[in-house]
């Protein structure tokens, strides 16, 4: 497996009044200029106001981003540390693809809506995913990427790996042309035998993609700053 890829962090974030949005805004440009990504959500239901998705391949830019955060008067409610690679299943892929994994470009053109869903691979008695061998274990993926292959084109679908990082194993984002898309997706792929038997997931977060300054504008609520 390779580790050559980037840091992710996804930042779930509350406004407060004391919040400066200029200063939130050269905060993700300082990321931006550093060579580095923000894809920036406003998102849907009460569990944060917005996400940040940042991506570089320097851990400690992202550090700095989660400090200027905090000194611009965001609160971090939660967040997500993960990296991009290569996993052992996808050994021999063109290197076209492969570098999409590693160094991904975000957000992808016209696809607004967004989801993140952290997961794991069960454990248990009769359904142990890591008692399977790798023939076993590549097959039922191979057949997991073959119902998500039906969604080219209507889903884009980041897997980054969070074991030793974070509480769950992976990290799966997902940017679709509509909330709809993501919905029949996440539906279609549970069938899966790789998801049905040996998955477990995490809660779901969905929300919409956005101009920095647009989704902080949209999700402040209070007032001017």
């Amino acid at each position: 497996m390779s580790y050559e890829g980037l840091t992710v962090v996804h930042y779930f974030c509350a406004h407060t009044c004391a919040t400066n949005l200029s200063s939130v805004q050269d905060a993700v440009a300082r990321v931006v200029d550093e060579g580095g990504q923000v894809v920036a959500i406003a998102v849907l239901g009460d569990s944060a106001d917005m996400c940040f998705m940042c991506l570089h391949e320097d851990a400690w830019v992202l550090r700095d981003f989660q400090t200027a955060l905090k000194l611009a008067g965001m609160e971090i409610v939660r967040s997500y540390v993960s990296i991009t690679e290569l996993s052992e299943y996808a050994l021999g892929l063109p290197p076209k693809v492969a570098a999409m994994r590693l160094h991904p470009t975000l957000p992808p053109t016209g696809k607004r809506a967004w989801c993140f869903y952290p997961m794991s691979k069960r454990r248990n008695l009769g359904q142990n995913w890591y008692e399977l061998s790798f023939d076993e274990r590549r097959e039922l993926l191979r057949e997991h990427g073959e119902s998500g292959r039906k969604f080219a084109g209507r889903i884009f679908q980041l897997i980054t790996a969070s074991t030793g990082l974070d509480y769950w194993e992976w990290g799966v984002t997902l940017f679709g042309s509509s909330l709809d898309d993501i919905k029949e997706t996440v539906y279609t792929m549970r069938y899966d035998r790789a998801s049905s038997v040996y998955a477990e997931f995490g809660t779901f977060t969905v929300g919409l993609v956005g101009e920095t300054s647009d989704i902080l504008l949209r999700t402040n609520w209070c007032g001017d700053s």
